[in-house]
């Protein structure tokens, strides 16, 4: 597309597509701006807005057809593909994302599994050995990876980044508590838990 789309508008787009994939599981087969605006907690014009910005997807006086703005909100998120993902760091945090299987139902799925734990090496987690560090780099030389999940400790996360920097990694996505910087064309996404917790906190001791 040629215009570049607000990032806001971009953090939506997983949330309707949730919230369509359980209208679609309850067999909804169709709902208005207004019916999804009370679900959502979103006004009927932002969703409106926010759709406008990939297409027309409606029909005045019928709404929106689940299934196919649900599909159409997937297409634009990439979801009609599988993406290959390794965990970098298989202590309780990577074994809990490995375990989770509805990253596969989205077509995420986790092909290696590496830790530099004695104790760990060896192990089996959801069908996945748990490999040395030093195998990542032939790993990720033989295998086609999409996207590298760091879930080590922020002081070690910018050095493993630097080792794949040209791996043919597309994507970071990164546990880590430190916002890694950017190498090269690979993309990062950082998610830091304890910031929504620390907003939560904020909230109960607003005044």
């Amino acid at each position: 597309m040629s215009r570049t789309i607000s990032m806001s508008v971009v953090k939506r787009l997983p949330r309707y597509y949730r919230y369509l994939d359980v209208l679609l599981e309850h067999g909804a087969a169709r709902i208005s701006s207004k019916e999804l605006s009370r679900l959502m907690d979103i006004t009927a014009s932002q969703i409106r807005q926010d759709l406008n910005n990939f297409g027309c997807f409606g029909q005045q006086g019928y709404g929106y057809n689940v299934e196919m703005l649900r599909n159409e909100i997937g297409r634009i998120l990439g979801l009609n593909r599988i993406y290959k993902l390794v965990i970098i760091g298989a202590g309780h945090l990577g074994q809990a994302l490995a375990n989770n299987s509805r990253f596969t139902k989205r077509g995420f799925e986790f092909t290696g599994l590496f830790d530099i734990d004695p104790q760990l090496v060896g192990m089996e987690v959801s069908g996945l050995k748990v490999m040395h560090m030093d195998g990542l780099k032939p790993f990720l030389a033989e295998h086609e990876t999409d996207i590298a999940v760091f879930t080590v400790p922020g002081e070690n996360a910018q050095d493993v980044l630097d080792t794949i920097a040209s791996s043919g990694v597309k994507g970071i996505w990164n546990f880590s508590n430190l916002d890694l910087k950017s190498s090269g064309d690979i993309k990062v996404q950082s998610v830091h838990l304890t910031d929504s917790l620390m907003t939560l906190s904020y909230m109960l001791n607003e005044k």
